[in-house]
């Protein structure tokens, strides 16, 4: 997509948009009434700074040229809380909801036209009338990448599956133009990654102002502000286990070029155990432990019939235990985990990660009490696998099971 066509499906989406308005239900419609008081539509453009953060956006591509710049069109439906429950009201009555985006790097050959399914949250940090600053969460996943491929694709080394996860944050500030449109700018930092389930995966990060326009299908609410109750702090444990993939490439082996680069999965499945005390209506910090089996540590292969096949290596061998402290964002059913963590046991071998890495878990409380999660382990920047988590939480006596 250039920049040329770019705009002409902006204009395109804005006429979508108006005849969207349009055709908005009749109010007289009960069955419509939620949907009219709370939901908002947003179109967005950004156009910002690829950071230089591998080989291939720094030149190292087909036509040698760095790749700095992109292009993003967004489209997000939101509802607004309306303080029904205590997070919402704590949290200065956030809006949330589901977007859409579209992605040029302007280099459709080797990137293509990724496109995004993201859900966020908008944080109100301070309102003044009709002015808003608000701190922008998002996480989804991203389709339609031009990934790695040794033969068509060989310099991308940036993304190497077609779809990948996509993070961001950022900040907006919001102003009530109308009783129902407001105009909205800021930035945002975005980063794109599979997470290395599938080699190469250096990842692409970019940086971009942004403005926008949101339509209300309500008229702009007041918005109180309550005393905040009274928090007692409280203790829970919680065990899980988790299982995942890690793909090795052998650069040495004498096979096909393709089978070489399809490289090898490994499995990695391991337990964890958190003790956490919840100091505020938010936040949880705490210590924990995990114990897990890695088979690409020290991993060997052999090549059988131009097939790369894995040797089975000493089960103690691939044992490794790490320990880390542990702060915890709990949005209501949701929260985010931080977790910087160290190895204090795994054997000496070439080729291993580095001692210190990074945990980042978001996490969702299924029922009051059991949990599924997706973790991303990672180390220096870089993705080394991600654990599919389920647990179960262990409340002490007194403690709510909600985190309001």
């Amino acid at each position: 997509m250039n920049k040329i066509n770019t705009f002409s499906f902006i204009f395109l989406l804005s006429q979508a948009f108006c005849l969207l308005l349009n055709a908005q239900p009749d109010s007289s419609d009960v069955h419509l009434h939620w949907h009219k008081k709370n939901l908002s539509l947003t179109v967005a453009y950004q156009s910002g700074y690829v950071m230089p953060t591998n080989v291939f956006v720094r030149g190292s591509n087909t036509h040698s040229v760095v790749i700095d710049d992109f292009q993003v069109l967004s489209l997000k439906l939101s509802t607004q809380t309306t303080g029904n429950h205590l997070w919402e009201r704590l949290l200065n009555y956030p809006s949330w909801g589901v977007g859409l985006k579209a992605l040029d790097f302007f280099d459709i050959k080797e990137i293509g036209i990724p496109i995004a399914a993201y859900g966020f949250m908008d944080i109100p940090l301070a309102r003044l009338d009709r002015f808003a600053l608000n701190c922008e969460l998002g996480f989804g996943l991203t389709f339609n990448w031009r990934s790695f491929n040794p033969v068509t694709n060989q310099y991308n080394v940036a993304i190497g599956a077609g779809q990948a996860f996509m993070s961001e944050a950022g900040l907006n500030v919001s102003y009530g133009l109308t009783r129902n449109i407001d105009v909205v700018a800021g930035a945002n930092f975005s980063h794109y990654s599979n997470g290395a389930i599938k080699l190469p995966n250096f990842g692409l990060n970019a940086v971009a102002p942004k403005v926008g326009v949101k339509y209300n299908f309500y008229e702009r609410p007041r918005f109180i502000r309550q005393p905040k109750p009274k928090f007692d702090p409280r203790n829970e444990w919680t065990v899980s286990a988790f299982a995942a993939m890690k793909n090795i490439i052998f650069d040495s082996v004498d096979v096909n070029i393709k089978e070489k680069y399809e490289g090898v999965f490994f499995p990695v499945y391991g337990i964890s155990g958190l003790y956490s005390r919840q100091i505020s209506h938010f936040s949880k910090i705490g210590v924990g432990m995990t114990f897990d089996f890695n088979e690409s540590v020290n991993a060997q292969v052999k090549v059988d019939n131009n097939e790369i096949e894995d040797i089975d290596g000493l089960f103690v061998d691939q044992l490794q235990l790490s320990i880390y402290p542990s702060y915890e964002l709990c949005l209501d059913k949701v929260s985010v985990m931080l977790q910087p963590a160290f190895y204090i046991f795994r054997k000496a071998s070439r080729n291993l990660s580095p001692t210190f890495h990074q945990r980042i878990t978001l996490k969702y409380m299924v029922t009051d009490n059991i949990f599924a999660g997706i973790t991303l382990r990672d180390y220096s920047m870089h993705a080394d696998f991600v654990e599919w988590t389920l647990g179960y939480r262990f409340n002490n006596k007194g403690m709510p099971k909600k985190p309001f």
